[in-house]
């Protein structure tokens, strides 16, 4: 949003978001947290809100009658937003492509009747639309953009005499982003931490979750938690234990040796199980079609296996030095930064062909 700002000063938002597009400029018609629901049952019991804000959202857009309509990921309720705005002559763009590769295949249909262009942020992701007859584009990821930036800020030197952390080797540990996975990871990395006594263990908090979302976990615990420092984070830690999701090819990028775990309730687990082909659940085994980084997943993500592979994240030198070489493959495969401001171009584009005709 603040790429196309840069490009086109007259334009304006209106739009579903979070603080980060308020902040650039958005109308926001609802915050992004109120729709954030995980999982299989969590969907089921909050039907009615997702219903009545779907019906918020579609109204919104007739009543701005935009010159574009920009569907950012979330794809349970931004297909059906497309479907229901058909004839709505605003083009419509879709940045972040939902993961019909690996489950919801027919999802594609739709994507090909109702959206004008597709942008993914996977590589592989655009060989896979051609082989099912839609050409989207592939630009790069936005998360080389979001680390470059941090990176200039040069704020890694002040991260341990801030947030008063010894001189011990640190061990980050990512366990989520929601209160389900929360629950779920965080004490098992907890059990771990307790293992390996000459490291110091550092929380990456997540922006959806507050100080006391972790704090009955904390008790009588001298692990430090820190918000809105998860790349500081990352340039100082000798490892990480990562629950799987977006934070994987975050620490990957970052050339952290990790190990990527992940652990549900056993219904959502079965009926992910039976709905979803992928040969690896994190985004760095997935671009690279290979087991780069150990994967735990529900019985295997246990305080014994996380351990054993923990110490060889530590103390193998040969393991953690092949693994950064894949994480070098990995960076060259994003596209390298300027994402973000590659797709407002192309936005804008597709847009000034339109109205010359």
């Amino acid at each position: 949003m603040k790429q196309i700002q840069q490009l086109d000063p007259q334009a304006q938002f209106l739009g579903f978001g979070g603080d980060r597009m308020i902040s650039n400029g958005l109308t926001a018609i609802k915050h992004i947290k109120d729709l954030a629901f995980m999982g299989f049952i969590e969907v089921v019991k909050n039907l009615s809100t997702i219903k009545k804000n779907l019906r918020l959202c579609e109204s919104e857009i007739i009543k701005f009658q935009p010159d574009a309509v920009i569907f950012i990921d979330y794809p349970g309720f931004n297909l059906r937003i497309a479907k229901a705005i058909r004839e709505l002559k605003a083009r419509k763009f879709y940045y972040i492509s939902p993961t019909v590769w690996a489950w919801k295949k027919s999802r594609i249909q739709i994507i090909r009747n109702y959206i004008d262009k597709l942008y993914v942020i996977l590589p592989f992701e655009k060989d896979f639309y051609l082989e099912n007859n839609y050409n989207a584009e592939f630009l790069g990821h936005p998360l080389l953009d979001a680390i470059s930036v941090k990176k200039k800020a040069k704020t890694s030197k002040k991260f341990i005499e801030n947030n008063k952390l010894s001189e011990k080797p640190i061990v980050a540990l990512l366990p989520g982003s929601r209160h389900q996975e929360l629950s779920k990871m965080l004490p098992v990395m907890l059990q771990v931490a307790e293992r390996f006594s000459d490291y110091q263990y550092v929380i990456a908090g997540a922006p959806g979750l507050q100080h006391d979302d972790y704090r009955r976990y904390l008790a009588n615990s001298d692990i430090q938690l820190v918000f809105d420092q998860t790349y500081t984070l990352l340039e100082n830690s000798l490892a990480a234990i990562v629950t799987s999701g977006t934070a994987t090819l975050e620490t990957a990028i970052y050339g952290v040796p990790e190990l990527v775990c992940y652990k549900t309730s056993k219904i959502n687990f079965l009926i992910a199980k039976a709905l979803v082909n992928v040969k690896y659940i994190s985004l760095v085994n997935l671009i690279m079609d290979q087991e780069i980084v150990r994967e735990f997943i529900q019985t295997d993500c246990t305080v014994d296996n996380l351990s054993r592979e923990l110490e060889k994240l530590l103390f193998d030198e040969l393991y953690r030095k092949e693994m950064k070489v894949h994480f070098g493959d990995l960076y060259k495969r994003l596209g390298g930064p300027g994402t973000s401001g590659r797709i407002a171009a192309s936005i804008l584009n597709s847009l000034q062909k339109v109205s010359s005709i």
